[in-house]
């Protein structure tokens, strides 16, 4: 699976492609709103997930890279929503992003995230796409905007994985809709 932007290329995994993973799921200013650091086990594992749920579901995170030149960017793609946030949100389609610190500000997310979505609605024929994030994180409700996803303020909750006071604990919920 391999999808293709103006700028950049969003493909499946490569055993290669692990070095800059772990690198960039390494920098805290990145991960901050993604949970926290991960080692390099972490970043292998987050791979292997990809490519078994695009096997399993057609739909997966993906590698983030540059025409020019292939390199690494982020990631980008939809998931099945996970099953621990079940009780709090009906079956959903997850869309997420990260960008290592070096490509922000260029524009590179929201260029891969639109190809995303026109995937999901176009060979996943999905209805809708739903993105989430912490009320501070106030780039990717950013990038949520320019994607034209609305914010559903009715289905933001307290996710599980947080205890009260945790600055992730609330998830703002957006999405784009066919």
């Amino acid at each position: 699976m391999r999808l293709e932007t103006e700028r950049l290329i969003l493909r499946q995994w490569r055993d290669e492609d692990l070095d800059d993973l772990a690198a960039m799921s390494a920098d805290l200013e990145v991960m901050e709103w993604m949970g926290g650091v991960l080692t390099r086990e972490e970043a292998r594992a987050f791979m292997d997930r990809a490519h078994a749920s695009f096997a399993r579901h057609g739909m997966g995170r993906f590698a983030v890279v540059t025409k020019a030149d292939e390199a690494f960017v982020g990631v980008t793609g939809l998931m099945p929503g996970h099953e621990m946030l079940a009780d709090v949100l009906a079956s959903f389609t997850d869309m997420s992003w990260v960008l290592r610190r070096e490509a922000w500000g260029q524009g590179y997310m929201t260029e891969a995230c639109r190809a995303v979505i026109a995937d999901g609605f176009g060979r996943l024929d999905l209805p809708e796409i739903t993105a989430m994030t912490a009320p501070a994180n106030l780039r990717s409700q950013a990038v949520m905007r320019r994607l034209g996803m609305v914010a559903e303020p009715s289905l933001d909750f307290d996710h599980p994985l947080y205890p009260d006071g945790h600055r992730l604990r609330r998830s703002l919920v957006h999405k784009a809709r066919r």
